[in-house]
């Protein structure tokens, strides 16, 4: 650069140039706001180190400086002298249009710059402790999704360019489909028409043999000559449909477990309506798996059985086996968790929606009756991940007018249910909040002070590493907890994917130690890599845990009857 070039420039960044007072001025106020929701309980926000601030906003400049020159100066077809690439995973500027024009190509990657001035402001302002630091990041990520210029008409070419190719007909799909979405009160992600719970997805064959108010109990039919002598009895997650297990035959957790010569009760459980509003804690246990374990033992005519639970499922399945030990009841040969909470030291970002001002207002509201609605989870669980669950659907559906793809999983996860108020508020309260299961004797439940130490069955703990949901590391310090011998398996993958990753299509990959007497860390760094899905893992360390094999018995008995065919109707019913 010429020294009159330098001279130019430092006159525009330099410390007292307007551009840079601007840029100071939107940076404070910036930094105020995240100071305050970060940390709500300060009076007075915590200065910020003056030269390590000025060092941001000059490299800031500088860089939106360069992409500005490199714009100018680029010739058509050619590479720009600078540019700012997207974070791995980030496809929302994948399309040709955003370079085709110079304009958007300058508009998208000045956002990105902004992005990551925004992440460095962040990381200068003080926060209380970790969580608020963690809160005020989050924020500042849904802020800067927000305002991508993927999600406005007026700056994004993709819509431009479909709105002329098409006379204009996508700009009326996309207000018919908004329009739609309103009425249903929440964003499409799939095509709904397409599926129907019992008919194409949830079509393992089976029979409900038992209900109360709060659940269903399938008996699924066997599909092999011989069956092992201890049933299987799996406790889905309440916050959602069961049947994320039972989507299509071919990704089917619950046929690949009865493919395997098991007989396979599940949990089914109601999506509470005002009737159900009043439901605690300890009725889920007692009324859910203490339930089904006792109505599996008297169906098979056994002394144990095999016990699964996932997410949710399997703090309520542990905390019932606690319950179940310290009324002198040891009916479980095995545990099996699922991405599974019980030490909620670290609990991701949901940690950050739950503290102690919420706590009371929810307490205050629903505490004692009422119900969480579906609507309020599913939105925390989608702004979780706000680009793939709510702008890109925000940008194909109204910008672009199309139409969602038909797909399971995504059916599934707009199948929302609500829960209890007492439930859930006990639940936030004492587990996320308080953290006290993870502590021998804290807690009583169903009038039996629980300690998890004493579950010393063989345990098979599988986390995965990408869940945001439940951090594997989180995941891990079960094996801290719980008194038996404990297999700890880590799949690829997310929260979801990595569990329902089918045997039969190989992908992915687990990792596998024996040693579970590490830290996490140490643990993944001495582990071994296998390709392919965990299930056939968990198939083998199950076998010789389910009993000598038999020849299978019909569905129900006398005392417990078939009552209609799975998957029945409680997870039929929807939130209207």
């Amino acid at each position: 650069m010429t020294q009159q070039g330098s001279n130019n420039n430092d006159a525009f960044l330099g410390a007292g140039s307007p551009f840079m007072q601007a840029g100071q001025t939107m940076a404070q106020q910036w930094m105020e706001f995240l100071s305050k929701a970060g940390n709500p309980h300060t009076v007075a926000p915590t200065p910020v180190d003056p030269q390590a601030l000025n060092s941001v906003q000059q490299d800031y400049m500088a860089q939106q400086m360069r992409l500005w020159q490199s714009m100018l100066v680029k010739q058509p077809g050619q590479e720009a002298a600078f540019k700012v690439a997207p974070e791995p995973g980030d496809r929302r500027f994948s399309s040709p249009e955003w370079r085709e024009s110079p304009i958007y190509d300058y508009l998208h990657q000045a956002y990105l710059l902004n992005t990551q001035f925004l992440k460095q402001i962040v990381e200068l302002v003080p926060a209380e402790d970790e969580k608020a630091k963690n809160r005020m990041r989050f924020l500042a990520r849904q802020v800067s999704d927000a305002m991508a210029p993927t999600n406005f008409a007026a700056t994004n070419p993709e819509f431009i360019k479909l709105a002329l190719e098409t006379k204009g007909q996508s700009i009326t799909d996309g207000i018919n489909n908004l329009i739609k979405d309103f009425e249903k009160g929440r964003i499409s992600m799939t095509d709904e028409s397409v599926f129907e719970v019992g008919h194409n997805i949830a079509t393992t064959e089976g029979a409900v043999v038992y209900e109360n108010e709060l659940m269903q109990l399938i008996q699924y039919a066997p599909l092999t000559p011989k069956v092992g002598t201890l049933p299987m009895v799996v406790v889905p997650p309440c916050i959602n449909k069961f049947y994320i297990m039972d989507l299509q035959p071919d990704n089917s957790l619950i046929r690949f477990m009865v493919e395997q010569g098991n007989t396979v009760f599940l949990v089914s459980w109601r999506n509470p309506k005002e009737e159900q509003g009043n439901l605690t804690w300890e009725d889920y246990l007692e009324h859910g798996p203490i339930t089904a374990l006792h109505v599996a033992q008297e169906i098979c005519k056994v002394k144990k059985v095999n016990a699964l639970g996932f997410c949710v499922g399997g703090t309520i399945v542990s905390s019932a086996l606690a319950v179940l030990k310290g009324r002198g009841e040891d009916i479980v040969a095995s545990l099996t968790l699922l991405t599974t909470l019980l030490d909620f030291s670290d609990t991701g970002e949901i940690g950050l929606f739950i503290d102690e001002n919420g706590l009371m207002s929810r307490e205050s509201t629903i505490g004692k009756g009422g119900l969480l609605p579906a609507r309020d989870l599913s939105s925390t669980f989608s702004f979780l991940r706000a680009n793939d669950l709510v702008w890109s659907y925000v940008t194909n559906n109204y910008l672009k007018g199309e139409k969602p793809k038909a797909f399971d999983l995504l059916y599934w996860n707009s199948d929302s249910t609500n829960l209890p108020g007492p439930f859930a508020c006990w639940y936030m309260r004492n587990l996320y909040h308080d953290n006290n299961l993870r502590v021998p004797g804290k807690l009583e439940m169903c009038g039996q002070r629980v300690d998890l130490g004493r579950l010393d069955m063989p345990v098979y703990l599988l986390a995965t590493r990408e869940d945001h949901i439940v951090p594997w590391q989180s995941a891990y310090q079960s094996t801290r907890l719980l008194g038996g011998n404990v297999r700890f398996v880590l799949g690829a993958s997310g929260h979801i994917a990595g569990v329902i990753n089918p045997a039969s299509k190989n992908k992915r990959s687990y990792w596998v130690n024996d040693d579970v007497k590490t830290d996490a860390e140490s643990w993944f760094a001495a582990s071994e890599e296998r390709k392919g899905s965990w299930w056939n893992d968990w198939a083998a360390w199950l076998k010789p845990l389910a009993g000598a094999e038999r020849a299978p018995r019909k569905l129900g008995n006398t005392k417990y009857v078939p009552i209609e065919p799975a998957p029945g109707r409680y997870v039929k019913e929807r939130v209207v």
